[in-house]
C-alpha cells in the first residue's frame, strides 16, 4: 500500500496537518488499514523533502499544516492514472508458510490449511456482516461510503479468493498423497534392478 501516494491525494484535495490526514484516510478506507501517526509525519517529511508538499504555516492549535505542490499534484495524477505493477508480487505471508509447510518434515499441512480456511471464513462472514450493516454502495450518495464500500468489496473479494485457493492446495495434496505411493513403488523396482544388475518389468 502506498500511504505516500494515498497522503499526496488527500492534500491534494486542500491543506492538512498529520492527524487530519490519518483521521481521513482511515475514514475513507474504513479502517482497514490504520495507520501511525508518526507513519504520516514521517511520510511527510520524506514528501517535503522531495518537494511534493510545503508546510504552510502552524494553525491557532499549533499544528503544522501541508499542501501539495504543483508537483505532488501532478504524481498523484500520475499515480491515478497508472496501473498497480504486478510484476514483483507483494510477499503473501499465507502462500509462503504453505510452501515451506510442504516441504518441513513433521509438519501437518493440512491441518494449516483447515485452521486458515476456519479463520478465513470467520473474516469473510465478519466482512459480509458489515456489508449488510453498512450503506449500498449502488445507493449511497456519499462518496466516504462509496470508498468504503469498494474497499469491503475488495476484503471479501480477497477472502472469498483465498478459500478458493485452500481448497485448491488441499486438492492438490491429496493427488500428491495419491500419487506417493506409486512413486515409492517404482524407486524400489529401481533399486532390485540396481543392487542385481537386472533389468525387472
Amino acid at each position: 500500500m502506498s500511504v505516500r501516494q494515498a497522503l499526496l491525494a488527500l492534500l491534494e484535495q486542500g491543506p492538512m496537518y498529520g492527524y487530519q490526514l490519518r483521521a481521513e484516510f482511515e475514514r475513507r478506507t474504513g479502517q482497514t488499514w490504520p495507520l501511525n501517526v508518526g507513519q504520516v509525519y514521517t511520510t511527510l517529511t520524506r514528501l517535503e523533502r522531495d518537494g511534493l508538499v510545503e508546510g504552510t504555516g502552524a494553525d491557532a492549535e499549533g499544528h503544522v499544516v501541508y499542501r501539495a505542490t504543483p508537483a505532488g499534484r501532478e504524481e498523484v495524477a500520475t499515480w491515478f492514472t497508472t496501473p498497480v505493477a504486478r510484476t514483483q508480487p507483494p510477499r503473501d505471508e499465507l502462500a509462503i508458510k504453505l510452501a515451506l509447510a510442504v516441504t518441513v518434515p513433521g509438519v501437518d499441512v493440512g491441518t494449516v490449511i483447515q485452521q486458515q480456511r476456519s479463520a478465513t471464513m470467520a473474516a469473510l462472514q465478519d466482512y459480509t456482516r458489515l456489508k449488510r450493516r453498512g450503506p449500498d454502495a449502488g445507493e449511497s450518495t456519499d462518496r466516504a461510503d462509496l470508498a468504503w464500500g469498494l474497499v469491503l468489496d475488495s476484503l471479501v473479494f480477497g477472502a472469498e479468493a483465498e478459500i478458493r485457493w485452500l481448497d485448491h492446495c488441499e486438492a492438490r495434496l491429496r493427488r500428491a498423497a495419491l500419487d506417493r505411493p506409486a512413486a515409492t513403488a517404482a524407486g524400489e523396482v529401481a533399486a532390485v534392478r540396481d543392487e542385481n544388475g537386472e533389468v525387472v518389468r
